[in-house]
């Protein structure tokens, strides 16, 4: 199952929750490639409060049985009961079809009809997704060519395999180079990729013209009437992790929508959606959902962009020059460094800290070449949840410049091979000046890895990957 349609089916059947069984969530065993994650009756990743009551009984366990010789049909649909004649009761298992469940979600928020006559002969506008073979392949299959009536070649690498086929399953201009190869020859209009379990995705235009997911969200968010659902239901909240750059935040002023600045992680967005606070979010992680369930969405972010091409009939490169146009540029990347030593990684976030922290940080100006920043505020991200006033701390250092540009620093996860350091880096543009985005970004670039030290702390000359 995709990500998306586990949290359908739960919501669906209006279970008390489900047991996860993911290697995208916590890696554990002896190669890595085994987790589990727990999604609660709304659908969405359990809070804070219930996983750690969780991990409490979890060190009470005395014993546990196991039943090697069990065997559940998992092709025929309707319910099967088993009694295993021990201490345990008789229980029921059902089986269901969660390509359809999730289909027919689909199918009453978007507008079937608009999006074929879209993809039709007679429009001739062409699409590839690649599902990079992971969870969302016959979910893709399903919607877009047999719902939709594409070309069987227009999704690609739809049969989930164990290995992914070979491919490291990210949706990003390094990894999908099967989608992004094809793009580049021209024949295709639109693209997009998904990671592993389907609730990520990477948006391209003709030629590859590569759309970045905080511009996603904010083209999204801009044009969000397309899509009949919001329409009916109107558009409560939008919503944005921290990290991610402020072009949403352009948005909800224009539209005098209610913006909302979270910690990275869905339960943050799960929990305003519950109160009836947010209809749609998004993180510059390639991540995209609305209120329909309580997990991100990569296929439902594919066909909110083509519920946009079928309203304005125009490419994908036009819809972004024109937000560019309307509401300026917001210059974004992110550089990741991979493997650090866990001890020099935090004693490097720990001085950090401590160096933005002085009160003379404030006020201080920094130059490169023609450019001058000056360092308005300096902190490390807290935040309270307006729903139920918890506070939720450590989400990053953040330097904002008084011209609203912005360096984040946060350490993500920490396994066997080392520790990440990642650097967010945003600064917004009035006017188009570039059509480059590492080139604009190159000087606060350089102050970030100033300040921070970085290089000069880890031995490393630049980033694994930059996004």
């Amino acid at each position: 199952m995709s990500t998306p349609a586990i949290s359908c089916v739960i919501r669906k059947h209006k279970a008390i929750g489900g047991i996860v069984l993911t290697a995208s969530h916590s890696p554990g065993g002896p190669a890595g490639d085994f987790g589990i994650k727990f999604n609660a009756a709304n659908g969405g990743p359990a809070k804070e409060a219930v996983t750690n009551k969780i991990f409490q009984i979890s060190r009470s366990i005395e014993e546990f049985a196991i039943c090697p010789g069990l065997r559940v049909d998992l092709e025929t649909l309707g319910k099967q009961t088993f009694d295993l004649e021990n201490k345990f009761k008789p229980f029921t298992v059902e089986i269901v079809d969660s390509v359809e469940s999730y289909a027919n979600l689909l199918r009453n928020i978007f507008d079937f009809a608009a999006l074929k006559e879209l993809l039709s002969d007679e429009n001739q506008v062409k699409i590839r997704l690649d599902a990079m073979h992971g969870a969302a392949g016959p979910y893709v299959k399903r919607v877009l060519c047999e719902e939709l009536g594409c070309p069987a070649n227009s999704a690609i690498n739809c049969v989930p395999m164990e290995d992914f086929g070979g491919q490291r399953p990210d949706p990003n201009l390094a990894n999908a180079t099967d989608l992004v190869d094809s793009m580049r020859g021209g024949q295709y209009d639109f693209g997009a990729a998904f990671d592993g379990d389907g609730g990520r995705n990477m948006i391209l235009g003709q030629d590859g013209f590569f759309v970045s997911p905080s511009d996603s969200v904010a083209v999204i968010a801009d044009n969000i009437f397309c899509i009949p659902y919001f329409q009916h239901s109107g558009v409560r909240g939008l919503a944005r992790s921290m990290p991610t750059s402020s072009a949403l935040d352009r948005v909800a002023k224009a539209t005098k929508i209610e913006l909302y600045e979270t910690p990275p992680g869905w339960r943050f967005f799960g929990n305003l959606m519950d109160a009836g606070m947010l209809s749609f979010c998004g993180e510059e992680g390639f991540v995209t959902g609305g209120d329909h369930i309580r997990e991100r969405d990569g296929f439902w972010a594919v066909l909110a962009w083509l519920s946009i091409l079928a309203a304005r009939r125009q490419s994908v490169e036009d819809i972004l020059r024109d937000h560019w146009l309307k509401y300026g540029r917001n210059y974004f990347t992110r550089y990741d460094y991979e493997n650090i030593d866990i001890d020099v990684a935090c004693d490097m976030m720990e001085d950090l800290e401590v160096t933005i922290a002085d009160k003379s940080f404030v006020k201080q100006r920094f130059a490169v070449e023609d450019k001058i920043y000056q360092v308005e505020k300096a902190d490390n991200f807290e935040y309270t949840d307006p729903v139920d006033s918890t506070i939720t701390r450590n989400q990053g250092l953040r330097i904002i410049f008084s011209d609203g540009s912005r360096i984040i620093y946060r350490l993500g996860g920490a396994g066997s091979d080392g520790a990440t350091v990642q650097i967010y880096i945003d600064s917004y543009e009035k006017e188009l000046v570039s059509e480059d985005t590492q080139v604009m970004l190159a000087p606060l670039a350089t102050i970030a890895l100033k300040i921070s030290q970085l290089h000069h702390r880890t031995g490393r000359s630049g980033p694994s990957v930059i996004t």
